[in-house]
C-alpha cells in the first residue's frame, strides 16, 4: 500500500514510516496540515494518517477539506484527545478510523490494513436507484426527479446506504456501524440530525417523503 502519514511529532513520524516500511509499504511524510493536504490531493494513496493537531490546518479541516473535494482516500486519524464526543467529531468530519495516543504500532498497522482491504473491496455499480431518486456514485451526485440535490459528504454516505438497501429496514445501529463505522452506541441523535438534513434536502419540491420511518425499526426507501 501507498500511504502518506501527516504527523508533525518527528519521532512519532519516524516510528509509523519505519514500522509500515519495514510491513512493505510505501510511505511518504509530511509534517504539515497544508502541506498534507496538497500531497494528499495530488491522489495515487490507498490510505491516509493523520494528526489531529498539525500546524498549519489541522487534521480535522484537512479530511473535511478532502471529503468536500470528493476525496474517499480511506484515512485513519491519530489524536491524544481520547473523548467519545472528539471520536464522534472527528468520524462525522469524514475520518474513517479514529487511534488515541499512545498506541501500539501492531493496532495501527492491522487498521491501516483493515482500510486497504476496504479501499481494494470489488467496485459496486457506478449508478444505483430507487424510486426517482438516482445516485452517480463516481461523480458522487444525487439526483431526485431529474433533480439535482447538493449533499454533504456523510449525507451522501447515508443516502447511499439507504438506496443501497432499498426495500428493506435498515436499523439505526446498523447505519452507525456501516455510514459512520461505530460499534457502539455514542449516546448521540447522530442518525437522526443527518436523517434530518437529508429528508429537507431531498424533499425540497415534493410531496412525497424520500425516507420512510417505520416505527419502532428503522427508516427505509422504497425500491419503487
Amino acid at each position: 500500500m501507498r500511504i502518506l502519514i501527516i504527523e508533525d511529532d518527528p519521532e512519532t513520524l519516524g516510528f509509523i514510516a519505519r514500522g509500515l516500511s519495514e510491513l512493505g509499504h510505501q510511505t511518504v511524510t509530511s509534517s504539515d496540515g497544508r502541506d498534507g493536504l496538497f500531497q494528499a490531493t495530488e491522489g495515487g494513496f490507498d490510505a491516509l494518517i493523520v494528526d489531529r493537531m498539525l500546524p498549519g490546518l489541522d487534521g480535522l479541516a484537512l479530511v473535511r477539506a478532502l471529503r468536500a473535494a470528493g476525496d474517499t482516500t480511506p484515512a485513519l486519524m491519530l489524536t491524544a484527545i481520547g473523548g467519545i464526543a472528539d471520536r464522534v467529531e472527528g468520524l462525522e468530519g469524514g475520518a474513517d478510523d479514529y487511534l488515541v495516543k499512545p498506541f501500539a504500532f501492531s493496532e495501527l498497522a492491522a487498521r491501516v490494513q483493515v482500510l486497504g482491504r476496504r479501499q481494494a473491496a470489488p467496485a459496486e455499480p457506478s449508478r444505483m436507484a430507487a424510486g426517482d431518486i438516482v445516485i452517480d456514485l463516481h461523480r458522487r451526485s444525487v439526483t431526485r426527479a431529474g433533480q439535482r440535490v447538493i449533499l454533504q459528504p456523510r449525507e451522501f454516505a447515508l443516502l447511499a446506504e439507504l438506496v443501497r438497501n432499498a426495500g428493506r429496514v435498515m436499523t439505526r445501529t446498523m447505519l452507525l456501524e456501516r455510514v459512520w463505522d461505530f460499534d457502539f452506541d455514542p449516546r448521540t441523535n447522530i442518525v437522526e440530525t443527518h436523517l434530518s438534513r437529508l429528508r429537507s434536502k431531498l424533499n425540497a419540491g415534493f410531496d412525497v417523503d424520500a425516507i420512510e420511518t417505520v416505527r419502532g425499526a428503522g427508516y427505509m426507501i422504497r425500491s419503487s
